[in-house]
Protein backbone atom coordinates (compact mmCIF):
# COMPACT_ATOMS: atom_id res chain seq x y z
CA UNK A 1 0.00 0.00 0.00
CA UNK A 2 1.26 3.38 -0.76
CA UNK A 3 2.03 6.06 1.78
CA UNK A 4 -0.85 8.57 0.32
CA UNK A 5 -3.13 5.52 1.94
CA UNK A 6 -2.08 5.60 4.67
CA UNK A 7 -2.18 6.91 8.55
CA UNK A 8 0.26 8.45 10.99
CA UNK A 9 -1.72 8.03 14.41
CA UNK A 10 -0.53 10.72 17.41
CA UNK A 11 -1.20 10.22 20.53
CA UNK A 12 -0.90 12.74 23.37
CA UNK A 13 0.08 11.17 27.10
CA UNK A 14 0.83 12.23 30.51
CA UNK A 15 0.24 9.38 33.28
CA UNK A 16 -1.98 7.02 30.35
CA UNK A 17 -0.83 3.91 31.42
CA UNK A 18 -4.48 2.42 32.85
CA UNK A 19 -6.04 3.33 29.63
CA UNK A 20 -3.31 2.36 27.35
CA UNK A 21 -3.29 -1.35 26.83
CA UNK A 22 -7.08 -0.50 25.91
CA UNK A 23 -6.39 2.19 23.04
CA UNK A 24 -3.69 0.84 21.50
CA UNK A 25 -5.14 -2.70 21.61
CA UNK A 26 -8.18 -1.14 19.62
CA UNK A 27 -5.63 -0.28 16.78
CA UNK A 28 -3.98 -3.22 16.11
CA UNK A 29 -5.98 -4.02 13.24
CA UNK A 30 -5.12 -0.61 11.41
CA UNK A 31 -1.67 -1.97 11.60
CA UNK A 32 -1.87 -5.92 10.97
CA UNK A 33 -4.30 -4.61 7.75
CA UNK A 34 -1.39 -1.97 6.49
CA UNK A 35 -3.44 1.23 7.45
CA UNK A 36 -1.17 2.45 10.09
CA UNK A 37 2.10 3.84 8.76
CA UNK A 38 3.21 5.07 12.16
CA UNK A 39 2.13 5.15 15.61
CA UNK A 40 3.81 8.44 17.48
CA UNK A 41 3.27 9.30 21.35
CA UNK A 42 4.29 12.36 23.24
CA UNK A 43 4.68 12.45 26.32
CA UNK A 44 4.17 15.03 28.50
CA UNK A 45 6.41 13.58 31.52
CA UNK A 46 5.13 10.56 32.39
CA UNK A 47 5.71 8.82 35.93
CA UNK A 48 4.26 5.71 35.61
CA UNK A 49 4.04 2.56 32.76
CA UNK A 50 3.20 4.81 30.15
CA UNK A 51 6.09 5.14 28.31
CA UNK A 52 6.83 1.45 28.86
CA UNK A 53 3.55 0.36 27.20
CA UNK A 54 3.94 2.48 23.94
CA UNK A 55 7.72 1.12 23.58
CA UNK A 56 6.30 -2.17 24.07
CA UNK A 57 3.58 -1.41 21.18
CA UNK A 58 6.10 -0.36 18.84
CA UNK A 59 5.23 3.36 19.39
CA UNK A 60 8.19 6.53 18.48
CA UNK A 61 8.06 8.38 21.92
CA UNK A 62 8.58 11.75 21.44
CA UNK A 63 9.02 13.48 25.26
CA UNK A 64 10.00 17.22 25.81
CA UNK A 65 6.68 18.81 25.60
CA UNK A 66 3.89 19.53 27.84
CA UNK A 67 0.57 20.38 27.88
CA UNK A 68 -2.08 18.91 24.84
CA UNK A 69 -2.06 21.35 22.49
CA UNK A 70 2.43 21.36 22.47
CA UNK A 71 1.68 17.34 22.60
CA UNK A 72 -0.43 17.30 19.50
CA UNK A 73 1.19 20.07 17.51
CA UNK A 74 4.57 18.17 18.12
CA UNK A 75 3.43 15.21 17.33
CA UNK A 76 1.68 16.31 14.21
CA UNK A 77 5.58 17.85 12.78
CA UNK A 78 6.92 14.65 13.23
CA UNK A 79 4.08 12.16 11.61
CA UNK A 80 5.24 11.16 7.80
CA UNK A 81 2.23 9.64 6.59
CA UNK A 82 0.45 11.44 4.05
CA UNK A 83 -3.06 11.30 6.42
CA UNK A 84 -3.04 12.40 10.47
CA UNK A 85 -5.40 10.75 13.33
CA UNK A 86 -4.99 12.24 16.39
CA UNK A 87 -6.31 10.42 19.32
CA UNK A 88 -6.64 11.13 23.30
CA UNK A 89 -4.85 7.99 25.56
CA UNK A 90 -8.50 7.44 27.08
CA UNK A 91 -10.18 6.79 23.73
CA UNK A 92 -10.79 3.37 22.25
CA UNK A 93 -12.02 3.09 18.70
CA UNK A 94 -14.87 0.62 18.08
CA UNK A 95 -14.76 -2.18 15.88
CA UNK A 96 -14.88 -1.34 11.83
CA UNK A 97 -12.64 1.73 12.50
CA UNK A 98 -10.24 0.26 9.72
CA UNK A 99 -12.75 0.18 7.26
CA UNK A 100 -14.41 3.62 7.60
CA UNK A 101 -11.28 5.30 7.75
CA UNK A 102 -9.87 3.50 4.70
CA UNK A 103 -13.21 4.11 3.00
CA UNK A 104 -12.95 7.96 4.23
CA UNK A 105 -9.13 8.34 3.02
CA UNK A 106 -10.76 6.78 -0.40
CA UNK A 107 -13.66 8.50 -1.25
CA UNK A 108 -13.59 11.90 0.80
CA UNK A 109 -11.87 15.09 -0.38
CA UNK A 110 -8.57 15.80 0.79
CA UNK A 111 -9.98 18.91 2.23
CA UNK A 112 -12.34 17.40 4.93
CA UNK A 113 -11.73 15.95 7.98
CA UNK A 114 -13.00 13.39 9.84
CA UNK A 115 -14.41 13.13 13.29
CA UNK A 116 -16.00 10.18 15.29
CA UNK A 117 -18.77 9.78 17.06
CA UNK A 118 -19.08 10.40 21.31
CA UNK A 119 -19.20 7.73 23.57
CA UNK A 120 -18.73 6.82 27.14
CA UNK A 121 -17.74 3.77 29.27
CA UNK A 122 -20.38 4.14 31.47
CA UNK A 123 -23.75 1.85 31.15
CA UNK A 124 -25.86 4.65 33.29
CA UNK A 125 -28.22 7.06 31.94
CA UNK A 126 -25.92 9.95 32.30
CA UNK A 127 -24.12 8.75 30.39
CA UNK A 128 -26.64 8.35 27.23
CA UNK A 129 -27.38 11.96 28.71
CA UNK A 130 -24.14 13.51 27.73
CA UNK A 131 -23.40 12.06 24.94
CA UNK A 132 -27.12 12.93 23.16
CA UNK A 133 -25.86 16.91 24.35
CA UNK A 134 -22.22 16.11 22.45
CA UNK A 135 -24.01 15.13 19.25
CA UNK A 136 -26.49 18.10 20.00
CA UNK A 137 -23.52 20.66 20.36
CA UNK A 138 -21.93 18.77 16.89
CA UNK A 139 -24.88 19.42 15.06
CA UNK A 140 -26.15 22.78 16.25
CA UNK A 141 -22.54 24.27 16.76
CA UNK A 142 -20.43 21.93 14.50
CA UNK A 143 -17.94 21.85 17.89
CA UNK A 144 -16.36 18.48 18.47
CA UNK A 145 -14.23 17.89 20.97
CA UNK A 146 -10.39 16.23 20.93
CA UNK A 147 -12.30 13.13 22.22
CA UNK A 148 -13.78 12.32 19.48
CA UNK A 149 -10.62 12.26 17.45
CA UNK A 150 -9.17 14.37 14.15
CA UNK A 151 -8.43 12.47 10.74
CA UNK A 152 -6.89 14.77 8.53
CA UNK A 153 -4.80 15.01 5.42
CA UNK A 154 -1.83 16.29 5.54
CA UNK A 155 -2.32 18.83 2.91
CA UNK A 156 -5.46 19.92 5.25
CA UNK A 157 -3.70 20.03 8.49
CA UNK A 158 -0.87 22.08 7.09
CA UNK A 159 -3.32 24.91 5.40
CA UNK A 160 -4.99 25.22 8.71
CA UNK A 161 -1.51 25.85 10.34
CA UNK A 162 -1.88 22.47 12.40
CA UNK A 163 -2.43 22.23 16.00
CA UNK A 164 -1.64 25.74 17.87
CA UNK A 165 0.83 24.94 21.23
CA UNK A 166 -2.36 26.23 23.41
CA UNK A 167 -2.91 24.99 27.05
CA UNK A 168 -6.42 24.79 26.80
CA UNK A 169 -8.87 24.57 24.12
CA UNK A 170 -6.43 23.53 21.69
CA UNK A 171 -9.39 21.37 20.35
CA UNK A 172 -11.70 24.08 20.01
CA UNK A 173 -9.45 26.07 18.11
CA UNK A 174 -8.66 23.33 15.17
CA UNK A 175 -12.34 22.48 14.72
CA UNK A 176 -13.03 26.51 14.63
CA UNK A 177 -10.36 26.90 11.91
CA UNK A 178 -12.03 23.82 9.81
CA UNK A 179 -15.43 25.33 9.98
CA UNK A 180 -18.72 23.06 9.27
CA UNK A 181 -18.45 22.46 5.86
CA UNK A 182 -15.07 20.53 6.33
CA UNK A 183 -16.39 18.23 8.93
CA UNK A 184 -17.81 14.71 8.24
CA UNK A 185 -18.71 12.93 10.66
CA UNK A 186 -18.31 9.14 11.04
CA UNK A 187 -20.36 6.24 12.61
CA UNK A 188 -17.14 4.72 13.80
CA UNK A 189 -17.24 4.77 17.83
CA UNK A 190 -14.67 6.64 20.00
CA UNK A 191 -15.19 5.15 23.12
CA UNK A 192 -13.60 7.22 26.28
CA UNK A 193 -13.09 6.61 29.63
CA UNK A 194 -16.18 8.59 31.71
CA UNK A 195 -13.58 9.22 35.17
CA UNK A 196 -13.21 12.31 34.73
CA UNK A 197 -17.10 12.59 34.78
CA UNK A 198 -17.71 10.36 37.60
CA UNK A 199 -15.09 11.58 39.80
CA UNK A 200 -16.01 15.48 39.17
CA UNK A 201 -19.97 15.10 38.94
CA UNK A 202 -21.37 14.51 35.35
CA UNK A 203 -23.47 17.75 36.08
CA UNK A 204 -20.59 19.79 37.42
CA UNK A 205 -17.88 18.83 34.89
CA UNK A 206 -20.61 19.30 31.82
CA UNK A 207 -21.03 23.11 33.53
CA UNK A 208 -17.58 23.58 34.20
CA UNK A 209 -17.07 22.68 30.28
CA UNK A 210 -20.02 24.82 28.96
CA UNK A 211 -17.98 28.05 31.44
CA UNK A 212 -15.00 27.48 29.72
CA UNK A 213 -16.20 27.13 26.57
CA UNK A 214 -18.03 30.82 26.48
CA UNK A 215 -14.53 32.66 27.93
CA UNK A 216 -12.78 30.93 24.82
CA UNK A 217 -15.67 32.97 22.44
CA UNK A 218 -15.33 35.59 24.65
CA UNK A 219 -11.84 35.96 24.17
CA UNK A 220 -10.32 34.98 27.46
CA UNK A 221 -6.59 33.67 27.00
CA UNK A 222 -6.41 30.34 27.12
CA UNK A 223 -3.61 30.54 30.30
CA UNK A 224 -6.67 32.13 32.12
CA UNK A 225 -9.04 30.21 30.83
CA UNK A 226 -6.69 26.83 32.52
CA UNK A 227 -6.73 28.71 35.90
CA UNK A 228 -10.82 28.61 36.27
CA UNK A 229 -11.26 25.33 34.57
CA UNK A 230 -8.59 23.97 37.49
Amino acid sequence: MVWARMISIVIPTLNAAPHLPHSLRALFDGAVEGLVKELIVVDGGSDDNTIAICQAAGAEIITGHTGRGPQLRAGGEAAKAQWLLFLHADTVLSDGWVDEVRDFISNQPKTNAGIFTFALDDKRLRARILEFVVKLRCKLLSLPYGDQGLLISRELYDELGGFKPLVLMEDVDIVSRLGRARITYLKTKATTSAQRYQKSGYMKRMARNAYCLSLWFAGVKPEEILKRYQ
